[in-house]
């Protein structure tokens, strides 16, 4: 959808990605460490500061202790992280429940591993979890949960009933989780993050995944991390070690000091409600219905008063047509029928924003 844009000159709000810069300080943070010569290979599990500040943002927000030598590694990216942890749990013939619609990697991480993806479909209109339907798909094969709050595409938080209810499954099980929180820092209305780092019967089973492409506003830096248990973080690493074995060092160094000094991160929620609302505000007057966004940087919305076209076909015909790219839910989706609604990031400049919003009221 992004080519799509950039061929037909479309305002682009389909790929998750900021069109503005990060903080230029961090972008002279690691030019300072390129030129002290810290450009050869970093330590596979990351560099010791990197790290050490990683386990003090889990014990800052969370609670939550985790050794920054034996239970932090930094990947190449959350995807990287994700199917690093999957394949330290999955054998051939194992299955893993994913909660579509579902980030684009995970079931292709589960079959490249000879794991069998077993799909739950989240409630409409809000994408709630159905636990009744996920104890239904548990099975003496099943080894992993997938887990994503914030949720892309659909913005949905974890409550504190969904904690209840997963703790219960995985005490009765002892299945492993990954659980992807690459947009932790962004959620909205005063609610909290229900990280698995929070609650200790979770956070022994867990992989949990974060990036500072999504924190910081870069993306293309491709840096993200993984927290869990020791004996857990054993076996990622063999796995990591071979993937990419070691991430970009001077972005490292630089993430570390912003991280140790927690910069930006308590401004992240605000920041990006703001952009919703006004998001939002915009879209007022069309014919779009907006579906709830509690986090992350994408917004749902339903076109069914506009089209009865599938969502690929009409996201493909509204950037053709209309000039604005989205992304429809359908990739994302394996059991299910996808609904009329197409995802909108709204990462963007406010006069990107605007103009996409101009053409969005017209069709």
């Amino acid at each position: 959808m992004s080519k799509l844009a950039a061929d037909v000159g479309a305002v682009n709000l389909s790929q998750g990605f900021p069109d503005f810069d990060c903080d230029p300080a961090l972008v002279d943070a690691v030019a300072r460490h390129m030129r002290a010569g810290l450009n050869q290979y970093a330590p596979m599990q990351g560099v010791p500061a990197l790290r050490q500040a990683i386990a003090a943002k889990y014990a800052h927000y969370y609670d939550a202790g985790y050794d920054p030598d034996t239970e932090v590694t930094v990947t190449s990216g959350g995807t990287e992280a994700i199917f690093d942890a999957v394949t330290s749990v999955v054998h051939p013939g194992d299955e893993v429940i994913v909660l579509e619609p579902c980030y684009d990697s995970y079931v292709p991480s589960i079959e490249l591993n000879g794991g069998v993806p077993v799909a739950v479909a989240l409630r409409l209109p809000d994408y709630r979890i159905d636990w009744d339907a996920v104890r239904a798909a548990i099975t003496p094969r099943t080894r992993l949960l997938m887990i994503n709050s914030p949720h892309n595409p659909t913005g949905a938080i974890l409550t504190a009933g969904d904690i209840d209810a997963l703790t219960d499954i995985v005490g009765r099980t002892g299945i492993y989780i990954v659980s992807d929180e690459v947009y932790e820092h962004i959620i909205f209305d005063g609610a909290r993050h229900e990280s698995m780092a929070r609650h200790p019967e979770l956070a022994a089973r867990s992989f949990v995944v974060g990036s500072f492409g999504k924190t910081y506003h870069v993306t293309g830096w491709k840096v993200g991390y993984v927290v869990a248990p020791a004996a857990l973080t054993a076996e990622l690493r063999k796995v990591h070690q071979f993937v990419t074995f070691s991430t970009h060092t001077p972005v490292q160094h630089a993430i570390a000091e912003f991280l140790a000094a927690r910069t930006g991160l308590d401004e992240l929620p605000s920041f990006f409600q703001r952009k919703r609302d006004l998001f939002l505000r915009l879209m007022q007057d069309s014919r779009f219905k907006p579906l709830p966004c509690r986090g992350s940087y994408f917004q749902l919305m339903d076109y069914s008063a506009i089209s009865d076209l599938p969502d690929a076909e009409f996201a493909i015909w509204m950037t053709r047509e209309h000039g604005v790219a989205s992304i429809p839910t359908s990739p994302m989706l394996h059991r299910s029928k996808a609904p009329h609604v197409v995802r909108f990031c709204f990462a963007k400049r406010d006069e990107t924003l605007e103009q996409a919003a101009e053409r969005l009221r017209r069709i």
